[in-house]
């Protein structure tokens, strides 16, 4: 049976030296048919079998579930779906974020001789604005088809949203000690909602407005509260990986897999299967690679795994996948930087934050978090990750720093205006404009 200390040890085993640290960039796009912007199916002549294709062509190598493809990898990236066609580049490991952007962009270059051969787009949106969830296709991914599709109706949610028709960018990044991922666990918490705001672009849902600046954001907090949001304990200066474990033991477990079969453990938390409660497994049967497998079904705003991923932005443009782990990366992996935005931090509350998060959902950074407006406390950490950035002196080859990153963000931070404003603007600026008419020429 699994001791406690070795899921402990999981976490640990993520600990990496200051000269090894990496950034990650994971980012969603929808992919719609420019005849109809109707999202494509998996199969057919244009299709995401036929994308696939593309690809593959270009030296990716194709992992299959049954006889379907179902995710691309190609040296340490991988390219996966999400269960509506979401179409997710995730990128490799980079020593900084003109390596990123880099990477980005040579991915958005290729994506683009597939749109015109196709005649399709891919899109960055937190929601896809057109259609209802009843008109998404899906892929043929068991997880999603088996387990994840009737958890999610048993919830009587917005579950089924968040996974059909929402899209997110995250911005991946390392630990070098338990206290090192206490504190980026700390500040990323507190100020995931600030981030929601800035990349807000998501205020469309079934050709209409929402109600929302981010509908993704609001989709997210009617999901599933058993692992979703920001748990109090990520905001604690005694969050451990002991504590982190604590938690996730006592998530319920989408499944177990064996010989490729999913086995449906929804009703059991992981504690439970190793107290073997499940009549089909018993203690011993618990394996680390099913832990691991768990841990990755924790959508936690921050998430916890041998690394931190930021997940409380919606899906956006070029110059926003660039800006968004520029952002990070100035604040963690700068130590003053990182003292800095704790040290501030750590004058905030919970309850604070929890209501920051709600208002931020409907209303942006108009929002104040206590007594600070949300405007004000965005420029104050952009700052910080400004100055950050300016001391890691990573320069490209026109020995620009990474700063040239950030210029997305100072641009909507000096017009009080992110993607979903500008959207809303042209929305109302042209009465016979409708949505489909907004977003059909804004694919990459």
């Amino acid at each position: 049976m699994l001791s406690k200390n070795e899921l402990i040890k999981y976490f640990y085993d993520g600990v990496k030296n200051n000269t090894e640290v990496k950034i990650g960039t994971e980012h969603e796009k929808f992919i719609f048919d420019k005849n109809n912007f109707n999202l494509i199916p998996y199969e057919g002549t244009v299709s995401i079998n036929s994308i696939f294709e593309e690809f593959i062509k270009d030296g990716w190598k194709p992992l299959r579930e049954d006889d379907n493809i179902i995710a691309l990898t190609k040296k340490k990236a991988s390219i996966t779906l999400e269960p509506g066609g979401q179409f997710e580049l995730s990128g490799a490991p980079l020593n900084n974020i003109h390596e990123t952007c880099r990477e980005i962009n040579n991915h958005l270059l290729f994506t683009k001789q597939i749109e015109e051969k196709f005649n399709i787009g891919f899109l960055g949106l937190g929601f896809f604005p057109i259609g209802e969830l009843k008109d998404v296709p899906s892929v043929p991914k068991k997880r999603y088809a088996e387990i994840m599709t009737p958890y999610m109706k048993s919830l009587k949610g917005l579950g089924l949203e968040m996974m059909y028709q929402s899209a997110t960018v995250q911005a991946n990044f390392d630990y070098t000690s338990e206290t090192d991922m206490q504190k980026k666990i700390n500040v990323s918490a507190f100020i995931q909602p600030l981030v929601t705001g800035l990349f807000s672009n998501s205020p469309f849902k079934n050709g209409k407005l929402s109600g929302f600046e981010t509908y993704r954001g609001h989709v997210w907090t009617q999901t599933d509260p058993d692992r979703t949001g920001i748990p109090k304990f990520l905001t604690e200066k005694s969050m451990s990986f002991e504590q982190y474990v604590d938690y996730a033991l006592q998530v319920p477990v989408y499944a177990v897999i064996r010989d490729s079969r999913y086995y449906n453990c929804t009703e059991f938390t992981f504690s439970e299967l190793l107290e073997g409660k499940n009549e089909n497994f018993n203690s011993d049967d618990i394996t680390i690679e099913d832990w691991i497998n768990h841990i990755s079904t924790i959508f936690t705003e921050v998430r916890l795994k041998t690394f931190i991923e930021m997940r409380g932005a919606d899906a956006g443009n070029y110059d926003s996948l660039c800006a968004l782990p520029a952002f990070w990366t100035g604040i963690l992996y700068q130590n003053e930087a990182l003292e800095e935005a704790y040290n501030i931090t750590s004058d905030f509350t919970y309850e604070d934050l929890m209501n920051f998060r709600a208002d931020v959902i409907s209303k942006g950074l108009d929002a104040s978090y206590g007594k600070i407006n949300g405007w004000a406390l965005a420029e104050r950490f952009l700052n910080i990750s400004f100055h950050g950035l300016k001391k890691r002196d990573q320069k490209n080859l026109y020995g620009d720093d990474e700063t040239v990153h950030l210029d997305y963000l100072f641009e909507v931070i000096t017009k009080k205006e992110n993607a979903s404003r500008k959207a809303i603007e042209r929305y109302f600026s042209n009465e016979a404009l409708k949505v489909k008419e907004l977003f059909e020429g804004e694919s990459f």
